[in-house]
């Protein structure tokens, strides 16, 4: 397991300096995120992200992790989660990765200032979820760095309430993390009949 140690080791994509996403495919069961999040917690790693959800198997569930890493290495926190009896397969998702978050914000919108904040809106494609006479609730779904362009971009106009998703990502092409843990099952596999 040295390649894979070694990926975990790796510097952060895309300047989150410090940060490593993970993927977690989990048995949909009770109890599984606070045993998740308190290995994390007694590790001594914040966790700066983290989304649920199930998957195409309603059994499944999948977890996206952002973690801030400093210089502590992941590895041992990785090697933790695997051996955890409801986690199914960890992986690290690379700079390559879609990952994208959503916001729901709620901005001060004047007559007077309207038009303004929702050209800014349109350029970042950002939807508006809701309009009152003294407000905009725009939803806006996109990369960390994006959505907090967006909100400085908003702020002088008055940012009533914010609301952030964790971050969910995906690796690009026709690699799964399902295709990850079953090559991961034939290798070891292949292992044990020639060890």
């Amino acid at each position: 397991m040295v390649i894979r140690d070694a990926l975990y080791d790796a510097p952060a994509p895309r300047g989150r300096r410090g940060t490593h996403t993970l993927s977690v495919l989990v048995q949909n069961k009770p109890g599984v995120l606070a045993r998740i999040a308190g290995m994390f917690a007694r590790r001594g790693f914040n966790i700066e992200s983290l989304a649920v959800g199930p998957t195409e198997d309603p059994k499944i569930s999948r977890m996206t992790i952002v973690v801030k890493v400093q210089s502590k290495p992941l590895t041992q926190v990785v090697r933790q989660l695997d051996k955890l009896i409801n986690v199914i397969h960890v992986e690290e998702l690379h700079h390559d990765a879609v990952e994208r978050e959503l916001a729901l914000i709620k901005v001060n919108a004047s007559a007077s200032d309207r038009s303004q904040i929702l050209e800014i809106a349109d350029i970042f494609r950002a939807k508006v979820a809701d309009v009152h006479p003294e407000a905009l609730s725009l939803e806006a779904t996109g990369t960390p760095e994006k959505l907090a362009a967006l909100v400085e971009l908003l702020r002088p106009y008055g940012i009533r309430e914010l609301v952030q998703t964790g971050m969910v990502a995906i690796s690009r092409g026709k690699h799964t993390i399902e295709n990850a843990y079953q090559n991961l099952m034939a290798q070891e596999a292949e292992l044990e009949e020639v060890g």
